[in-house]
């Protein structure tokens, strides 16, 4: 361009009003907009600084939005304006038509001490004594709280050292030999021979025992028509009823069998925790810290509500027949129990009604304050809990709750989940209304109980195991049947169990995308994830296999083979012939072979033929001998007694406190 058009363009510019400025400078006024080619930075950095603010409010509403949250309000909630107490739903109200009803259970919590005269033998002497034992009835625990944190994962091979046989010791003195009369005291026992000229009463008379005969006689062989006589007429005749004996009388008895009533439920369902609610009645006098500590508070939750109502409560020790309305919701969206959101207070007045003290709420900060009283709804008759099918834990982690709601040691527990876990699947879902039973010695000196007993009701299906010892001092859990708990074989043996991805049978193979016979299960876990031998017995195949990739497969009594595929490299030390324990460690889960992913492809095989693991009827690991078979009826006959009996007089506090 030459000047003569420089010229030219620097006219026409300046005629539309554009001219040269000098350079952008930083001198504008305080708190003025800035002219011209100034610059303010305080200007610039609001400016800035508004905009990022808007974008982080806007950030968090969408978070908040997508992800489905719903306990950034949970303060207000719980403090929300209580509403006139009209027209209100009861907790078991269930004909509300609405596809938000959840379902309420009955909830039982039942600690209590039962008394039986037993007989024993002390120098020689039989010894009848008053013995106490500790019953547990109660349902499993529909919801997740901090009673359960912190459990060890779900692991077989915890479960098998959980399960061994109990060696018996000189300072385990167990004893359930019911006597048939209730005693006092101690009182001792002397055989001797009856004397000749004692004469026992009648039970039956003379003249009634000769009606009965001659009606027995006249009903099986005489009749009006020609038929011949036959004994299958004697069931027209009396019965021994006729007699007067009637149940109660001492003649004659019988036992009431156990029938449990289970509600209908709901299936649970794959989605985040909720909320649900809890109402209960003390039957016992007890203390603020007992009762929330079996109900889901912390250590440091109970002292903040303790510190709640230090101004409203002149007591923390609460009467009997106090009832309590528990709010239990999720901290986050991701969140695996559930926290108590709020609790409401009522005490018994004289005249049987009730008198509204308090209500403490959870806020954002973690903190508990007062409140308002929630919504009045009617108190059922019975303890119940709302039940939310998103919060169902699954039967291991239900196990622990309970246990630990009604003071088991982790060994205990750990036991009672051993002893079922080879016929129960412990990470499936519970129902409402699952309930365990349990029977335990009382604490001795040093405050060790021993397990007596064991009722598991799953659905419409109850488990029951026995304790019993053999004379060779080995004691164990039998079921009536004379069988132990523990199996045969392992169905999921690897650490945790792993996540079931493919079941055997006829499928469109992944790879090659053919229907063929899937000939076991695959169990999907992360790479590296231990493997164990499924049962006792001796390697066989230790080597790489055509689509299985690394394989083993062990030889076990009776016929039975099992195997394993796609692991990732097996463990040192072991080889073909090598024998192995159930439990052992044999290889590593890999994707080797054939496989789209890191998972177990684990086969049984009964005298050649494959079966489907989860499902094939495993033999028990140890059965009574048939020598024992007396003995083990009459045990069974006496713990069901001391289960059957009323509670004594004197109870311990209800498990709810």
């Amino acid at each position: 361009m030459n000047a003569a058009q420089r010229n030219r363009h620097a006219a026409l510019l300046k005629a539309t009003g554009f001219e040269d400025s000098p350079a952008l400078t930083v001198q504008s006024t305080d708190g003025e907009i800035p002219h011209g080619r100034e610059l303010s930075f305080a200007w610039l950095t609001g400016t800035v600084m508004t905009g990022l603010t808007s974008v982080l409010l806007m950030g968090a509403a969408l978070y908040v939005s997508f992800q489905g949250q719903d306990t950034f309000s949970t303060a207000y909630e719980a403090l929300q304006l209580s509403r006139p107490k009209a027209e209100a739903l009861a907790p078991t109200d269930m004909s509300a038509k609405s596809s938000r009803v959840r379902p309420v259970t009955a909830t039982r919590s039942d600690l209590e001490i039962i008394e039986a005269s037993i007989r024993e033998t002390v120098d020689g002497r039989d010894m009848i004594r008053n013995q106490p034992f500790t019953r547990i009835r109660a349902t499993l625990a529909t919801a997740p709280t901090s009673l359960s944190e912190g459990v060890p994962d779900y692991d077989p091979v915890a479960i098998l050292n959980a399960t061994q046989p109990i060696a018996a010791t000189a300072n385990v003195d167990i004893n359930t030999d019911v006597y048939g009369a209730e005693v006092e005291g101690e009182v001792a026992v002397r055989l001797a021979a009856m004397p000749m000229t004692f004469v026992p009463p009648r039970a039956i008379s003379d003249q009634s025992a000769a009606e009965y005969v001659r009606s027995v006689v006249e009903a099986t062989f005489f009749s009006d028509d020609d038929t011949p006589p036959t004994l299958a007429y004697a069931a027209l005749g009396p019965t021994v009823r006729d007699l007067g004996l009637l149940p109660g009388t001492g003649a004659l008895g019988g036992v009431a069998e156990n029938v449990t009533i289970v509600p209908q439920t709901t299936q649970p369902a794959d989605a985040a925790l909720g909320r649900s609610e809890r109402f209960l009645t003390l039957r016992e006098a007890a203390s603020l810290d007992d009762v929330l500590g079996k109900n889901g508070f912390t250590a440091n939750q109970v002292a903040l509500v303790a510190d709640a109502l230090r101004n409203v409560l002149r007591s923390t020790d609460l009467a009997a027949r106090t009832r309590l309305r528990i709010l239990y919701g999720p901290l986050s969206h991701d969140a695996t129990s559930l926290v108590p959101y709020r609790m409401s207070l009522y005490t018994p007045r004289s005249d049987g009604s009730y008198e509204y003290r308090a209500t403490v709420a959870l806020t954002d900060t973690g903190q508990y304050v007062l409140g308002i009283e929630p919504d009045f709804v009617e108190f059922p008759e019975e303890d119940t809990e709302e039940v939310n099918v998103a919060n169902l834990p699954s039967v291991y982690r239900s196990i622990w709750e309970t246990g630990r709601k009604h003071d088991l040691d982790d060994a205990t527990i750990e036991r009672i989940i051993g002893m079922f876990a080879y016929d129960v699947d412990m990470t499936k879902k519970i129902t409402a209304g699952d309930s365990i039973e349990l029977l335990e010695t009382v604490p001795d000196a040093e405050g060790r109980t021993e397990l007596l007993y064991v009722g598991l009701t799953l659905g419409s299906t109850t488990r029951q195991l026995y304790r019993f010892g053999t004379d060779d001092g080995v004691i164990d859990f039998y079921d009536p049947d004379g069988e132990t708990g523990k199996r045969f074989l392992s169905r999921r043996p690897l650490e945790g169990g792993g996540t079931l991805r493919s079941r055997f049978g006829y499928r469109i193979h992944p790879i090659f995308h053919t229907r063929k016979l899937h000939t076991g299960v695959d169990l999907a876990a992360p790479s590296g994830t231990p493997i164990y031998a499924a049962g006792d017995g001796v390697i066989e195949y230790y080597k790489w296999q055509s689509g299985y990739g690394n394989k083993v497969e062990i030889k076990h009594v009776n016929g039975y083979e099992t195997a394993y595929g796609h692991m990732s490299r097996y463990v040192d030390g072991l080889g073909v012939g090598s024998t192995v324990r159930q439990g052992q460690i044999i290889g590593y889960v890999g994707t080797t072979g054939q496989s789209t992913g890191p998972h177990l492809h684990f086969e049984i095989k009964i005298n050649g033929n494959l079966v489907d693991p989860l499902s094939v009827k495993l033999p028990k690991d140890n059965v009574l001998p048939q020598q024992y078979e007396a003995q083990f009826a009459q045990t069974m006959a006496q713990i069901n007694d001391l289960m059957a009996r009323e509670p004594a007089p004197v109870t311990v506090a209800d498990a709810n406190h």
